[in-house]
Parts: structure tokens; sequence; C-alpha cells
């Protein structure tokens, strides 16, 4: 089934944050607002501009992406993901530059587990990330990827602005 990309005492398709996970998260939101720095983290980062429903504090995520359909990809399984809403635009750090961008949340499981899958064979640090491994074909492990939605796995796309 998985070819050791899963993490042996997490269970497949657990999100778990990487050890100093704050030191890393400041590191990359200082490199995706360095120009020329963030133009190369930039292809495969997005820095996203969220705001506490309850508390009303600005938050600033860096998250992995990938494009898809003209849009960009986002997934996971923390709880900040629940303040963006469909409709409700957001302010992301994307390519170097600052833009707003529209919010789609996938609600359906069955379409979110297809957008997981593809996040996970675009990159394989995210499937390392969900503790998603592969088959010997290179596919991700289905079992892991729907273990992950039932977790409460989320896909959004992000329609930014350009200009």
């Amino acid at each position: 089934m998985g070819t050791g990309t899963e993490t042996a005492g997490r269970p497949p398709g657990r999100a778990k944050t990487l050890p100093m996970q704050g030191l890393v998260n400041a590191f990359t939101r200082a490199a995706l607002n360095t120009p020329g720095v963030a133009k190369g983290i930039g292809k495969r980062l997005i820095l996203l501009y969220v705001f506490g429903r309850k508390s009303g504090k600005r938050y600033a995520i860096p998250i992995a992406y990938m494009a898809h359909d003209g849009k960009v990809l986002i997934g996971t399984q923390f709880a900040w993901s629940r303040n963006l809403r469909t409709g409700d635009p957001i302010q992301v750090r994307y390519k170097g530059r600052l833009r707003s961008a529209d919010v789609e949340v996938v609600q359906d499981a069955d379409r979110v587990a297809a957008l997981y899958t593809l996040m996970c064979r675009d990159n394989h640090a995210f499937a390392k990330f969900h503790n998603i491994g592969f088959d010997v074909q290179g596919n991700p492990d289905p079992a892991a990827v729907r273990e992950a939605v039932r977790l409460g796995a989320r896909a959004i796309l992000l329609t930014p602005q350009v200009g």
C-alpha cells in the first residue's frame, strides 16, 4: 500500500505540524515578503491573510499551493481554514505581490478527496505532511485520502485578482 511516506505512530491522513513550526512559519512569512526571494519560493508557497472570526485577529499563514484550472488550490486540516468562506475575498501574497483573492471552499467530500489526491501527486511534501502514502504506481493511498477528509481536510480554491 505505502512506499514509506507514512509516518509511524500517526494515523494515515492525519496532518501534523513540524517541530518548531512557529519558527519555520516566521521564516517563510519573511521570505514571502522579501522581493526577489518571494519570486523563488512563491512558486510553491502562498501567504494568506486570514481574520479570526471570533478574535478579529489577522493571521498571516504560509501554505503550499498548486495551480489548478486557472485557480490556486490549497488544502489543510487546520482550524484556521474555517475562517475562510466562499464569496468572502481575502488578501494573499501570491508570486511576490499583495492582491485580493476570491475564495471557494469546496464542500463536497468526494471533490475534496479528488483535489487532495491531485495535491498529493503534485507535491509529495504535502502528502507526507498529511501522512498520505503512495502505491507502487505512485498514486496516493485512497484510504488515507478519505481518512484525511474524514478528519476535516478542506480544499480551497482561490482566484487571485490580476493587476
